[in-house]
This record gives C-alpha cells, structure tokens and sequence, in this order.
C-alpha cells in the first residue's frame, strides 16, 4: 500500500461518518457517538497527515504551496469542530455547521485526491510512499 491508497482509504472512512452524521436530530446518543468519532477522525488523520505526507512536501518547490494550503483546510476544520462543540446537539445552529464541516471536509478530500496527490506521486520515489503509507498507517492505528 501507498500512502495514497492509505489516506484515501480515511477519507472514505470520514466521507461515511460525515454523511451518517448530518441525518442524525436532535441530542440524541447516536448524534453524540458519530460527532465524538467524526471529531476524533478528523483529528487523528489531520495530525497524521501533516506529520507524515505535508511535512515530507513542505521542502519540495512545486508542493511547498499546496502542502501550506491543505494545512490551513486542517485549522478550518479544527474551527468548525470546535463551534459544534461550543453549540447545543438539539439546537437548530448545530446542524447547520455539521453540513458547513461536511462541506468543508468533502472539498478538502477532493482536493488532496484529485490536484495534491498527482503532484505529490511525481515528487515521491515509489520506495518513499511505501514508507510514508507505513508510518501513516502505524500513526493512525496507535491515535484512534
């Protein structure tokens, strides 16, 4: 596996607990548990990649950009998370930031698949994604 085959497969992960989240209503148990594992996802997986797929990009000229972008979409994530946190389950407000941090997440994800993943494929040697989707992968496994 690759590290783009490993990220990929999280972001098909969140896709999924993002969707089941915004059909939840209400402060209900189910609505606590997704929003806990929506938070957790994300945050495990923004961490993990910053460490092990922007980070190695930063010194790279052609990435240097991209890498800085996607992180910033992390800390806009981050924000988002934290105003759901901030604001009550049964509240009307609630729902609309979980279809705002959907949004948000889902253009992310499209984004790091379909422009930084084609990019960063021509800057990593195919031993260097081997090893990046390991560590990623052991990252994930040890913080979720």
């Amino acid at each position: 596996m690759n590290i783009f085959e490993a990220i990929r497969k999280d972001h098909d992960t969140q896709r999924d607990l993002l969707k089941k989240l915004v059909e939840t209503s209400g402060d209900t148990k189910k609505r606590d548990e997704l929003f806990k594992a929506v938070k957790n996802e994300l945050e495990v997986h923004a961490d993990a990649e910053e460490r092990h797929f922007y980070k190695p990009l930063i010194s790279n000229d052609m990435m240097q950009e991209k890498a800085r972008h996607g992180i910033a979409e992390h800390h806009e994530i981050d924000e988002l998370i934290e105003q759901l946190e901030e604001t009550d389950y049964d509240s009307s407000a609630w729902l609309k930031i979980a279809k705002d941090l959907k949004e948000k997440v889902e253009h992310h994800l499209d984004d790091e698949e379909h422009k930084f993943f084609q990019l960063a494929g021509k800057v990593f040697s195919e031993t260097k994604k081997q090893s990046l989707a390991k560590d990623y992968i052991e990252y994930m496994k040890s913080n979720i």
